[in-house]
């Protein structure tokens, strides 16, 4: 999956949680309750090139109509919502309407070439549904979100904090005959957004009068509170593994709290925060003893060499040297730790 950002659910994703909430509510009342009105969202694009159906570009690429695509683009969404939350909800916004308006024409071009070339005609099934636009945040997510191994499964290959969103891509890709031809548009709309082709991102973005209006007139329907701080325990734990869970889990916030507070500090006096300090390199901190509840001291350790590949991946997520720097040499370049604590911000 993702990163961990340390935030659970929706928190700080609005958008995505509309996303994820109203096409999926749609989908199932179409497919269970009003099954005659699934003729208005067909995505048909003979339709709106021979009988001018316009309104099809719209009603056509919301709303799945196959409860397979709507599963897995609702997942995708969900694991895509970091997005919002680092770029805020209305850049976010500006690239899933960029990208479903370029798609559009890909989608077109695709069809007329596929056509001309292997005398297949595709306009009147291609998938309907909020697809392109999913397809397009995998650019950002290739480009953007680093890879962290977890764990070697028969020799060279290996399983990272990516691999499950590809798999879900893959499903995706593979749930219909002809979704190949949205996939590609959705691939190459999200490249020519993301790397700023001809300025596309400036054009077609979403105003800011309209992004005030929506935040005032959605985001109270569609906005999370702040996740508790109570974490459930898995079924079936022994009462060891439980307390060890709790430990982990008052630890973490301690630390986080103590991250917030310093940061907070250092913005309103300049300088750089001591991590070190803050937080002791987690590898080399000593066992706790859970059944008499009494912690070791941290080991004291050299300042360590910090790979600059991981310091580059992080500035590429728009964090500076700086703070890359301090979050890999605090978390004894750990780039998932570094991650970690650098987004909880």
């Amino acid at each position: 999956m993702f990163t961990s950002t340390g935030s659970s659910g929706l928190y700080k994703a609005p958008l995505s949680k509309s996303l994820l909430l109203v096409p999926s509510a749609l989908s199932l009342l179409l497919a269970l309750l009003l099954p005659h009105c699934q003729r208005f969202f067909v995505y048909d694009l003979q339709a709106v090139k021979d009988e001018f159906q316009i309104w099809r570009l719209i009603c056509g690429r919301i709303i799945c109509l196959d409860l397979k695509d709507t599963f897995c683009s609702s997942l995708l969404i969900y694991n895509f919502r970091i997005f919002e939350r680092r770029y805020g909800s209305r850049k976010f916004a500006s690239f899933l309407l960029g990208s479903w308006l370029l798609s559009a024409v890909g989608d077109f071009i695709l069809v007329e070439a596929v056509q001309y070339s292997f005398g297949i005609t595709a306009a009147r099934n291609l998938p309907s549904g909020f697809l392109a636009p999913v397809f397009a945040l995998f650019v950002p997510f290739y480009c953007s979100i680093p890879r962290v191994q977890v764990a070697h499964i028969l020799g060279p290959l290996s399983i990272t904090n990516k691999t499950l969103i590809y798999i879900l891509g893959l499903q995706l890709f593979t749930s219909g005959s002809y979704i190949w031809i949205v996939a590609i548009s959705g691939l190459v709309s999200g490249i020519c957004y993301n790397s700023q082709v001809l300025q596309v991102h400036e054009v077609l973005c979403v105003p800011s009068w309209m992004a005030k209006f929506c935040s005032w007139a959605l985001e109270p329907i569609f906005s999370s509170s702040e996740p508790t701080t109570e974490a459930r325990i898995g079924m079936g734990a022994t009462v060891d593994i439980q307390r060890q869970q709790r430990m982990e889990l008052l630890d973490r916030q301690l630390t986080l709290a103590q991250f917030a507070h310093s940061r907070r500090q250092r913005q309103q006096q300049g300088g750089m925060i001591n991590w070190n300090r803050l937080f002791p390199p987690l590898r080399q901190r000593r066992n706790v003893n859970y059944q008499d509840g009494r912690r070791s001291e941290p080991q004291a350790s050299p300042p360590l060499e910090v790979s600059e590949e991981q310091v580059a991946r992080l500035m590429e997520m728009g964090f500076s040297r700086g703070d890359a720097l301090e979050a890999l040499r605090a978390s004894n370049n750990d780039l998932n730790v570094a991650t970690n604590f650098l987004l909880q911000q």
